[in-house]
């Protein structure tokens, strides 16, 4: 099984390939071109993704290497990652995704239209400032392919990079992964 990471607005740094190499990654996909961007903080990087690259283009990456992929992948994105995942998975040109796992993606709630054609478990932080979590889970758990959770942590948990960075919660999450993964490359034997 190959296991694809989709980075957040901060791009390839050495916290998500060290990510990387716990879950046994085949592929990071970053909005940069794998260029180290050393941003000094998540505003600057916000920006810098909006202003140079923005979701569509970040989506477009995505879909050309989810289209070209021959063995089963799992997505497992942050942020603006797990946003163009989302957007990704009602794609019917992307065949060989089992499952998209997205960490915090915000901006999904700007494409609650979309209905997945792969498994999608979305995990929300405890709270975002731009919107209700919890009427946003509400919203999607409805649908079909779709698992909601919510963390206690807030929005970039699972970054290192991020002021919101908890160690707890991800070494909780790696867990939760290694586990999850297992569990799939057992289910397919």
């Amino acid at each position: 099984m190959n296991i694809i990471l989709v980075s957040d607005v901060f791009g390839k740094t050495p916290a998500l390939e060290k990510l990387g190499e716990e879950l046994n990654t085949t592929v990071i996909v970053d909005p940069y071109d794998s260029k180290n961007m050393d941003f000094k903080n998540e505003a600057e990087a916000y920006s810098y993704f909006m202003d140079k690259v923005g979701l569509d283009k970040y989506l477009s990456k995505l879909l050309e290497i989810s289209t070209s992929i021959s063995l089963d992948t799992t997505l497992i994105g942050f942020s603006v990652g797990a946003s163009v995942i989302w957007k990704l998975s009602a794609n019917p040109l992307v065949k060989n995704i089992s499952c998209g796992i997205c960490y915090y993606g915000s901006q999904i709630r700007n494409f609650k239209e979309v209905n997945p054609l792969f498994e999608v478990e979305l995990i929300f932080p405890k709270m975002e400032t731009h919107f209700d979590v919890l009427q946003l889970q509400s919203d999607l758990c409805k649908k079909e392919n779709v698992k909601t959770s919510k963390v206690d942590y807030l929005h970039g948990f699972m970054n290192s990079d991020s002021t919101n960075y908890n160690k707890v919660a991800y070494l909780e999450q790696l867990n939760y992964l290694l586990l999850k993964l297992q569990g799939q490359n057992t289910n397919q034997l």
